[in-house]
């Protein structure tokens, strides 16, 4: 089998943590790698992201990642939609020069999902979406949020037109039925994982001393500076504990010189939170282990999380998390088992969870136990298995050799 990824603008080789990258990035990358060990050849499609990126990059073998040219490449995701013909011309020469064919196309978020409904389209192979958060799931968590107009219809028309929707959660599923107005059948569950290997439980005094930690009791939080993200309650959370001058709060993820960064450390000035908030900026996976397991307990207060990679690589190092009860994050912290749920947007709630776990060493241990046993059961190998499976099913055998060269 051979599958065209398309990510117009998640460059799956893009930092983690900075703008416009996270679990969507994470996911694809390990899937391409975890499908071409199955034998098949992935090939990924992006926008060019740096002036200096070679065209193909060999991910793994059988695996390999396309840049495209499509305008200028440090324009964010926001001015995307305009350069999409743009990109579908540079795929589709690049596919019929190199007299490229495909079974099926595997498109994530809604602007390649754009790009896939066209190109499957002319090589009549199926199109399978995978959307990662829509626009209007969004909205319901954070109001405030601002899109670029054309998504809402864009993602009813995808979700209307693609044989495949591939989502994270029940959750997910249960919203796109809804809001789109499509029947479940056209919709697969397949959780997205977690490296076992490299996410594991280690030494929390060997971590603390080895980022140069002290004695104080640490909380985390790994994802993108964005206001969906929830970081304004979790501020709140710290500044309203007890002991807060003992508490540190670490911040991995962002870019250094954003706006959203900027923010948020003139509120944690107002809020007198200088001396307990450490931005820590963007860590690599091979590094983030230490991290987590250099922490007490992790926070993810995101407003809306379609799953939230963060709070299962933290789960898989043995860590407690709590958690806003929003999206996928029931799906990966089990209240009062591996962590702690609260309602969106209760700073007092999360406070007084925090609270509990800070000044119980025996519950925080007992927690991190059952949140790693959880986390064995969601491994990147489970859901690359899975979503082979699906695939051969939108893909009969017989069919798949049978299919034309791409561009005719």
């Amino acid at each position: 089998m051979h599958i065209a990824f398309i990510t117009v603008h998640g460059c799956p080789l893009r930092q983690a943590g900075s703008k416009d990258s996270g679990g969507m990035n994470i996911y694809i990358l390990e899937m391409a790698k975890k499908l071409a060990a199955r034998g098949v050849q992935v090939d990924v499609f992006t926008r060019h992201h740096d002036p200096l990126d070679p065209q193909i990059v060999m991910l793994a073998p059988g695996a390999r990642l396309i840049h495209l040219p499509a305008g200028p490449p440090s324009l964010d995701k926001t001015g995307v939609y305009e350069l999409l013909p743009q990109f579908t011309s540079q795929m589709r020469r690049f596919c019929i020069s190199n007299r490229l064919r495909y079974d099926l196309v595997s498109t994530h978020y809604w602007l390649s999902g754009l790009v896939g409904m066209r190109l499957a389209s002319e090589w009549g192979v199926p199109h399978s979406t995978s959307f990662h958060t829509m626009a209007e799931m969004k909205r319901r968590g954070h109001p405030e949020e601002l899109e670029v107009e054309q998504r809402d219809s864009s993602e009813l028309a995808i979700s209307r037109s693609v044989e495949s929707i591939v989502v994270w959660t029940d959750d997910e599923r249960d919203a796109i039925v809804e809001y789109c107005g499509i029947g479940p059948e056209k919709i697969c569950v397949i959780p997205p994982g977690v490296d076992l290997t490299r996410f594991r439980p280690m030494s929390q005094r060997q971590s603390k001393e080895h980022l140069g930690y002290g004695e104080e009791k640490n909380i985390l939080f790994v994802g993108r500076l964005e206001p969906l993200k929830g970081l304004d309650n979790l501020f709140r959370a710290v500044a309203s504990l007890e002991n807060s001058s003992s508490v540190r709060l670490n911040v991995v993820g962002g870019d250094e010189n954003s706006l959203e960064k900027t923010r948020l450390q003139a509120l944690a000035t107002r809020m007198k939170l200088n001396t307990s908030i450490r931005f820590i900026g963007q860590v690599t996976q091979e590094k983030l282990p230490v991290h987590y397991n250099a922490a007490d307990v992790c926070v993810v207060p995101s407003h809306y999380e379609s799953f939230g990679l963060a709070a299962l690589e933290a789960a898989a190092c043995g860590r407690p998390v709590i958690a806003s009860s929003v999206g996928g994050l029931p799906a990966i912290v089990l209240d009062g088992t591996t962590g702690y749920l609260v309602p969106s947007r209760r700073a007092d709630m999360m406070a007084e969870r925090l609270c509990t776990l800070l000044k119980d060493d025996v519950l925080r241990s007992h927690m991190g136990i059952a949140a790693r046993f959880h986390a064995e059961t969601l491994s990147w190998d489970r859901s690359a298995d899975s979503l082979l499976a699906w695939y051969r099913e939108l893909v009969p055998e017989q069919v798949a050799a049978a299919m034309p060269a791409a561009g005719g």
